[in-house]
């Protein structure tokens, strides 16, 4: 069967852990893909340059068993990376949190352990995570920060019983930069390869890989869940470093109901190709406002265009009229919504959402999530969606719809 790496708490390690087993694997002429638990648009692109094949996302708050089954299934094994901690999920309840993934599609879980400020009490900590829910199986462990060999025969002999499948040493050499967001995007890595072929040999040397391969099968065929219907026919989407955060199960969707997708790079100023819906994910369009500004071409393309046009997030901000970045700049944008945004007064903004639309491209309900910093100071206009969080509760409504041009900071993950 396939696993879940997954740990105690985020921190642990699992990041470096699942990219480095997907490039030892890999290197090994071992066939395996990933895929990642929740809303997340950076990891996954890391664990494709690992493995060599697409990464999904597979979220147990926003999707349906049904739908995560689909995903998950194929010939060729798959590694789940988990979020935050094993049993984290959204409240009340903890839905969404990886060990949902583990029930829905029955796998065990290898718990990714920090143990460098531990020696006998990792025994307790794993057995209470072993213990805690007869449904979740945490097959075994792999031991982070084992700071020498003398500690790690001291953690070995508290855990006599459960199976070790690693322990790695301390190290530094696998930090990776990070921005508000969350780390660097995989395609702005110049040494990207150097980076998972350090993962890769520290998770080889230090990893029993035959034991790991030993609990490596294919996923069963799922039966067909119901996919988000295309916005149109011919679909343009931006697609760069500043517009990168788009859902691979998404595009899916709407190439396989028979649309045609065509990207373009608003960051090389490229016009959006004729089309009957546009779409402008988000990404980090702050930290390249000033280009975006002067690229006339593109947003003079979406000033003339009579496609529906539709942002979400960054995507969003750039529909708007200004852009504040985070040293207190004013960057004019499309203006195609009376929508101000500023990063110079910062906010966090985080939570799954339930989305309603009542008319436009976007009209149903969907699954969602919200995460970013910027501070909206200005929005006139009809809101897109009225939107609920994880717990029911009834939030302001999300977003601007004016003429064929919608928006909000909401990502759409499936239909509710």
């Amino acid at each position: 069967m396939s696993f879940l790496i997954a740990a105690p708490s985020s921190g642990s390690g699992k990041t470096t852990v699942t990219l480095g087993l997907l490039r030892a694997l890999r290197r090994r002429n071992v066939a395996v893909r990933a895929a990642k638990s929740g809303p997340d648009y950076i990891d996954p692109r890391f664990h494709e340059a690992a493995c060599g094949h697409p990464c999904p996302n597979l979220d147990a708050w926003a999707m349906g068993a049904d739908r995560i089954k689909a995903l998950a299934a194929g010939q060729i094994p798959l590694i789940i990376e988990g979020a935050m901690g094993l049993f984290d999920g959204a409240p009340p309840d903890g839905k969404g949190a990886a060990a949902d993934l583990a029930r829905i599609l029955d796998i065990p879980v290898i718990l990714v352990v920090d143990a460098g400020r531990m020696a006998g009490s990792v025994a307790p900590l794993v057995q209470g995570f072993a213990g805690f829910d007869a449904s979740v199986n945490v097959a075994g462990v792999i031991l982070n920060n084992v700071g020498s060999a003398r500690h790690e025969a001291m953690l070995r002999r508290a855990l006599r019983g459960v199976s070790v499948f690693g322990t790695l040493p301390r190290s530094t050499a696998l930090t990776q930069p990070s921005r508000h967001l969350g780390l660097v995007q995989a395609q702005e890595r110049d040494d990207l390869e150097l980076f998972l072929d350090q993962a890769a040999d520290l998770v080889g040397t230090h990893c029993d890989l035959k034991a790991i391969e030993a609990v490596l099968r294919p996923i069963d065929p799922a039966p067909s869940a119901n996919r988000m219907p295309p916005p149109g026919q011919r679909i343009a989407i931006a697609d760069d470093a500043a517009f990168a955060f788009h859902y691979p199960h998404l595009l899916a969707d709407w190439r396989a109901a028979g649309a045609e997708l065509h990207v373009f790079s608003p960051l090389a100023d490229a016009p959006a190709p004729e089309a009957d819906f546009i779409y402008l994910p988000g990404g980090y369009p702050e930290l390249h406002a000033g280009r975006l500004a002067a690229n006339t071409r593109f947003l003079d393309s979406l000033r003339k265009s009579t496609a529906t046009i539709y942002g979400e997030c960054g995507g969003y901000m750039t529909l708007g009229e200004v852009l504040i970045d985070a040293n207190g700049d004013a960057h004019q944008m499309a203006g195609l919504l009376k929508l101000e945004t500023s990063f110079a007064a910062r906010k966090l903004h985080l939570g799954y959402r339930n989305l309603t639309a009542t008319r436009g491209p976007l009209a149903g309900n969907w699954n969602g999530h919200e995460f970013h910093y910027a501070s909206t100071i200005r929005a006139d206009g009809e809101p897109l969606f009225a939107a609920k969080d994880a717990e029911g509760q009834t939030l302001a409504p999300m977003g601007l719809m004016q003429n064929n041009v919608s928006g909000s900071f909401a990502h759409i993950i499936d239909v509710a």
